[in-house]
């Protein structure tokens, strides 16, 4: 399992953007400077630039920014749920400038979103690797005392479109001392969306697949659709609420005979929440309450959160908790599974 992680972490690598791209941007803050630059993108309330003559990237309040020019493509997403894609400008000078959007696709067209209206910024192209941005977290822990270890690798990669978006969330961990045996977990989310046509809606499909040695599971797996929305988001916070309908497939150890694979019509209600501080921290969240439908009572939960305290550049450093709760398992079984873990983060791509 250990070899699989890291060739999974070899291939999201890889789909870094590499590829160097001139200074040609023009960016004049409230104060008066000016800075000729290469707009990276915008998320949580920070603009990320790269400068020539600095090394790594520049994090920039968005809100102190009074004027902007650039010929790059971005994607431009806005508070309402209005997706675009285009070259961006500055028009008119205020304390809440209008950014004009020149529509890629649509020569001629232009749109004005007022400056706080947009939540987010990302370069994009033509090309298929440049939609491309995620994570790579990693965490470690060793005891002499009694010889324990415990390691978790955990990574998100989103590609994202003007109207819908996919993202895979990979989550691997296992802890080991001289008194037990081997625990592992593993887990793989695969998440797509695409927006309605009012803007803040969205239809979303799910996928995950789930492996806990502590209960048991040698896979689950849970594949579902249905409609979600945002109820929140600025610079400040994301919040998307799910529901909808799927199915799940349960493979469990041993231990049981009459049980070992059960299959259940299921609801699910899911979460995402998204939490931003200038330049300091992010949280990620994402639960889903799983009841299920053809066996009435029984309630599975799931989540995984991560907190990121930023070091320097693309480096932070995290604390992440991942847990699994099943109310009604097979007799003999355990009903949850869970754990935390830090160490460092390094994000790329758009991100």
């Amino acid at each position: 399992m250990i070899i699989r992680a890291i060739i999974l972490c070899c291939t999201l690598l890889g789909t870094m953007p590499l590829f160097a791209q001139e200074s040609t941007d023009v960016i004049v803050m409230k104060n008066g400077d000016r800075w000729t630059c290469e707009i990276k993108g915008l998320s949580g309330g920070v603009l990320s630039v790269k400068l020539n003559y600095v090394d790594g990237t520049v994090a920039v309040q968005w809100s102190q920014v009074a004027h902007l020019d650039s010929n790059r493509l971005f994607l431009v997403k806005t508070e309402s749920g209005a997706v675009y894609t285009g070259r961006i400008s500055t028009t008119g000078a205020s304390n809440d400038p209008p950014i004009e959007i020149a529509i890629a696709k649509v020569p001629g067209k232009e749109v004005e979103v007022a400056q706080r209206k947009i939540i987010k910024l990302s370069q994009t192209s033509e090309g298929f690797w440049r939609r491309f941005d995620g994570a790579l977290n990693t965490g470690f822990l060793y005891s002499k005392g009694n010889e324990s270890v415990q390691y978790n690798i955990s990574s998100q990669v989103a590609y994202t479109r003007e109207r819908w978006s996919s993202q895979l969330n990979f989550n691997s961990s296992f802890a080991s001392n001289s008194d037990s045996n081997l625990s592992t977990r593993n887990q793989t989310d695969i998440n797509m969306s695409r927006l309605l046509r009012w803007n803040n809606w969205f239809y979303a499909g799910t996928a995950s697949f789930l492996q806990s040695s502590v209960q048991g599971i040698n896979l689950q797996t849970t594949l579902g659709g249905g409609i979600g929305r945002y109820l929140k988001n600025t610079n400040r916070a994301s919040i998307a609420v799910i529901g909808g309908i799927g199915w799940q497939n349960v493979n469990y150890g041993p231990k049981t005979a009459d049980q070992q694979i059960q299959n259940t019509a299921v609801g699910f209600v899911a979460t995402q929440i998204k939490a931003f501080k200038f330049k300091k921290t992010n949280l990620d969240i994402s639960a889903s309450l799983i009841p299920a439908i053809s066996d009435p009572g029984r309630v599975h939960f799931n989540t995984n959160a991560i907190y990121y305290i930023k070091i320097v550049n693309d480096l932070s450093w995290n604390f992440s908790f991942y847990g699994s709760w099943d109310t009604r398992p097979p007799a003999t079984f355990p009903k949850s599974d869970y754990g935390t873990s830090s160490g460092l983060s390094w994000t790329f791509g758009n991100r």
